[in-house]
């Protein structure tokens, strides 16, 4: 066995049973979870999010659920330090910690290190962010497919946070953004070991539009009224809230909004699976697979 502390990372895209296979296995382990979904981090987007549930939360240790408010500011990189401090604390207690999230920037801020991208000055950033309230988020995606198929490809299409960096930096630099995304990774004291859990396209988009309809009927709409307030917040320009805000707003049905979120999330899955399959470090494994995915963490450690 090595030295140093291992970091199972179970990933794949939303819907796919990442948070119960990692209480699963931190059962096995007798471990902690941390969270890498950066959505999961705002308290008040609890049913939004799918967040774990009270006794999901009482059967393991969790961090980085809910530890934050829509109205604060939090960087990947304010996650990277957090969350190799707390690392750094964890592995004193244990050989093996578990990761799970569906943000591929955050798993790989933690396990790999951040670009160095050029720095955007204001008067570009203001530009582009004017295009964005004068036209809409329509506009920012047509630009950076435009400029930046690559990276169009794999981000978030629905954050206009995100957008407006990508478009911002081409503006700066002359260069797509995907052209800074290519940086070694920088040494952890930890060794990450990734599982991704994979299931065949159809079923992933039933469990995806099962997934929503389970979410209004949890209350999903009365909590995107609560935050209808605070739309304008970074932490709400996302699936499932931006769609109920256009209702709440008058400018779709309820039925429609419903649709359009399931359509939504589906572009999302399959931008996050796009993501990974750019990386050959995943191991895939149906959700089923638990004794074979087992095996396979047991081989490396």
């Amino acid at each position: 066995m090595c030295d140093k502390p291992y970091l199972i990372v179970v990933g794949g895209p939303t819907a796919s049973g990442k948070t119960d296979f990692a209480i699963r296995l931190a059962l096995h382990y007798r471990t902690v979870i941390l969270s890498a979904d950066s959505r999961q981090f705002y308290r008040e987007m609890r049913i939004g999010t799918a967040s774990p549930d009270a006794a999901q939360l009482a059967a393991v240790p969790h961090y980085f659920i809910g530890h934050l408010s829509v109205t604060d500011s939090y960087s990947v990189g304010d996650y990277e330090r957090d969350a190799l401090a707390l690392l750094d604390e964890l592995f004193q207690k244990h050989k093996v910690v578990i990761l799970t999230g569906g943000s591929g920037l955050y798993i790989k801020a933690l396990c790999e290190g951040l670009d160095e991208f050029p720095e955007v000055p204001a008067e570009i950033r203001n530009t582009v962010e004017q295009i964005y309230k004068n036209e809409g988020i329509k506009a920012l995606q047509r630009e950076l497919k435009a400029v930046d198929p690559a990276y169009y490809a794999v981000v978030d299409t629905q954050n206009p946070q995100r957008l407006i960096r990508a478009i911002s930096v081409y503006k700066a630099s002359g260069r797509p953004y995907s052209a800074f995304r290519t940086q070694q990774p920088l040494p952890r004291n930890f060794i990450p070991i990734y599982i991704q859990l994979d299931w065949p396209r159809d079923v992933l988009y039933a469990r995806i539009n099962e997934r929503v309809t389970r979410m209004m009927e949890q209350g999903l709409l009365e909590e995107a009224r609560q935050l209808y307030p605070l739309r304008h917040y970074n932490a709400l320009q996302t699936v499932g809230y931006q769609e109920l805000f256009d209702y709440l707003e008058g400018q779709s049905t309820l039925e429609a909004a419903v649709d359009l979120i399931r359509q939504n999330s589906r572009r999302y899955a399959k931008r996050q699976l796009t993501w990974m399959r750019r990386y050959g470090h995943w191991a895939l494994f149906r959700a089923e697979e638990w004794e074979k995915a087992v095996r396979f963490v047991e081989g490396r450690l």
